[in-house]
């Protein structure tokens, strides 16, 4: 490990980093713009700049030198700060002056830096150079002019997206960046580039000229439009929600976030629920809250009475309604929408064992019925990383691009009993084996699947990943955010949602996946949006979308998270639990808790496991299911990605997206 001084501060670094990142490490700030840690180097932009002893006499790149012994390095003389200032200088040559109209103002590194280590006038005086737009897709405004080309963008695009769709064109100072044919970016992470871009080139489309950063009140919270959990932060102004930027977080989301979580939140805003309706001659009229748990109230359901789980709900909501029907004497309670009834005794035998970011230590991949591009992108970023380290990865089902080299086997989930010779080969000498199933495969091959623990080698002891301890290399994929969590507080009928279509009295929690033509009896729907579910029910009750509301939950790899609240409800909309408390007082079955606070310590009373923060170590205790792979992987889940759930099939942005990117129906802004 080499050990070297900065400023006088000796360090020790590990072997292959970089003086920059030794500079950091002394705690001295370095400036840089194309330089980003999760990307290769470039030393593009030269901003970096550095004295180092021994060595040449001028100033070198600090990003892309290697830190060895007994370097001594400078970041404060005379030549780094002239160095810099010319660089600046050079940098700002052909930038725009448009900083009030820019929407990174506020935000801006370049604004920054140049205040931090450029000069206080400009020697420039011949034209500027101009660079006409290029359209990148519904989510990306360009405005290239702005451009210092550090090419960030482009590594994105190549190394963690796996879309090489951005490239450079022409050279010096000609040189423009721009998508291929100047068509839309069709990768689903491509918001990113916006985060990633220094300066105001590229910006985003749905945002533009909304608001300044110091107008937004910030708020950290959890993503619900994937089972990953990605850590956000929700911006707000007034009762609007106007951006979600992801948080940092390494374990879950790194610092990234797909379209669907950036841009969905202009649905937060339309076609919402904020009343109360009672269908009433078979039309839904507007009703007063009082009238619409009369209509509840009159129900005769004798105990037959159950609760179905949307895909973006709280533990807390359903846990008030897990209560709500118990007290009523019912016990069916369901989260799987579509219909899946795959087994639930051993909540270790359908988690993410391995964990998130555990997958990308992975050397053999076997994929079982998952598109994970589509179900969970950010954990197919992580398989991308393992790839890169020299994993190689198979796939049972339909081909797809997922973005790296898969070798399909084949759509049979016979083929989980009868796997290649070279599959096995493989898997036997493999460190770190593992094999992820899908939604695709849970109804035919879950079963069949864990057969394949002992012959693959996939537990390594019988401690799980998350618990620090060993290998386990069997993992399934969730599409809900609410599945996790709604398993452990028993959201699972042993015949699936089948169970519940009998029920007399059944309760929805946002839950707009359902075939509602196979409920007969009386149905409540507890919702924000006036989806699929409101239109189906006899009585609806407006409740909190998740940015309205606290709330925890529980990701695919079993990680309890919170979230709080950045908005509150539109109009007469309540949160989620405090309806369901209320009703239950109307009904006669008062629920024993009278707060938020109240209802999370009874929760936690029941459920020990969701009280903290952070991984819950599930015990491996694999169940004895038929280990005979059965029927064909005719298709994956997720039919469309952009429009998954009730906010998104609300947001102007995600139909924009599915229109163009999915089903190839180009804009008129396109076609320009």
């Amino acid at each position: 490990m080499p050990k070297l001084k900065v400023d006088g501060i000796e360090v020790e670094m590990p072997q292959g980093a970089t003086v920059l990142q030794a500079c950091e490490a002394a705690g001295k700030e370095i400036p840089r713009f194309c330089y980003h840690e999760r990307l290769s180097i470039a030393g593009n932009c030269r901003m970096c700049l550095v004295e180092v002893k021994p060595g040449p006499p001028k100033p070198q790149a600090s990003c892309a030198l290697p830190a060895a012994d007994n370097q001594e390095v400078f970041t404060t003389t005379p030549m780094v700060k002239h160095a810099r200032e010319g660089i600046m200088e050079f940098l700002l040559i052909n930038h725009p002056l448009d900083c009030p109209i820019c929407d990174q103002g506020g935000e801006c590194d370049l604004q920054d830096q140049s205040v931090a280590y450029g000069k206080g006038h400009s020697r420039y005086t011949e034209n500027k150079r101009a660079v006409t737009e290029k359209y990148m897709g519904p989510i990306v405004k360009t405005i290239m002019t702005r451009c210092i080309q550090c090419t960030r963008c482009i590594r994105f695009a190549e190394e963690v997206a796996g879309v090489e769709e951005i490239g450079a064109i022409y050279r010096g100072e000609d040189m423009q960046i721009t998508s291929y044919l100047e068509q839309a970016v069709t990768s689903e992470l491509s918001g990113n580039v916006v985060d990633l871009c220094p300066v105001g080139a590229l910006t985003s489309k749905p945002y533009a000229y909304e608001a300044r950063p110091w107008e937004l009140r910030r708020t950290l919270t959890i993503d619900v439009q994937d089972a990953v959990g990605t850590n956000i932060r929700l911006d707000s102004r007034g009762r609007q929600v106007l951006r979600c930027v992801p948080r940092i977080n390494e374990d879950v989301n790194e610092e990234w976030a797909h379209d669907k979580t950036r841009h969905h939140v202009d649905g937060l805003v339309r076609r919402r629920l904020d009343r109360p309706f009672v269908r009433r001659d078979g039309k839904l009229v507007e009703a007063t809250w009082d009238e619409a748990f009369a209509a509840i109230a009159a129900v005769e359901h004798g105990g037959s009475v159950a609760a179905v789980a949307g895909d973006l709900v709280d533990c807390e909501t359903m846990y008030a309604a897990k209560s709500l029907v118990r007290a009523l004497g019912g016990s069916l309670i369901e989260g799987r929408q579509t219909g899946m009834a795959y087994d639930t005794s051993s909540l270790s035998a359908v988690n993410f064992n391995t964990t998130i970011a555990g997958a990308e230590r992975a050397d053999a991949v076997l994929l079982v019925g998952t598109n994970l591009r589509w179900e969970a992108p950010l954990l197919n970023t992580r398989i991308r990383k393992a790839i890169k380290r020299g994993a190689r990865v198979w796939a049972i089902g339909p081909e797809t691009d997922l973005t790296y080299k898969v070798e399909w086997l084949g759509d049979d989930l016979s083929l989980l009993g009868a796997l290649p010779d070279a599959v096995m080969q493989a898997f036997a000498t493999a460190e770190r084996p593992m094999v992820i199933v899908g939604g695709g495969a849970l109804k035919g091959g879950h079963g069949a699947a864990l057969a394949l623990v002992e012959p693959l080698g996939l537990v390594k002891d019988t401690a799980s990943a998350g618990s620090g301890h060993g290998w386990n290399g069997f993992n399934v994929v969730h599409m809900a955010a609410s599945r996790m969590g709604g398993l452990m507080l028993g959201y699972a009928a042993k015949g699936g949602i089948a169970d519940l279509h009998d029920a007399k009295l059944t309760f929805f929690l946002g839950a707009d996946e359902v075939d509602y033509s196979r409920f007969g009896g009386f149905k409540v729907y507890v919702g924000h949006h006036g989806d699929r579910g409101a239109a189906a029910a006899d009585v609806v009750l407006p409740g909190a979308a998740y940015a309205e509301k606290a709330g925890i939950w529980v990701n695919l790899e079993g990680r309890v998270q919170r979230g709080e609240r950045a908005v509150f409800p539109p109009g007469d909309a309540r949160e989620d639990w405090s309806i369901l408390r209320a009703l239950s007082e109307r009904l006669g079955t008062t629920l024993p808790f009278d707060s938020f606070a109240g209802l999370r310590e009874a929760m936690f009373t029941e459920v020990p496991q969701l009280r903290e923060q952070g991984l819950v170590a599930f015990d491996w205790s694999p169940p004895a299911l038929d280990s005979t792979g059965q029927g064909w992987i005719e298709g994956y889940p997720i039919k469309d990605f952009y429009l998954t759930n009730a906010i998104c099939r609300a947001s102007p942005t995600m139909q924009r997206c599915s229109q163009e990117l999915v089903h190839g129906e180009a804009f008129a802004e396109a076609a320009e």
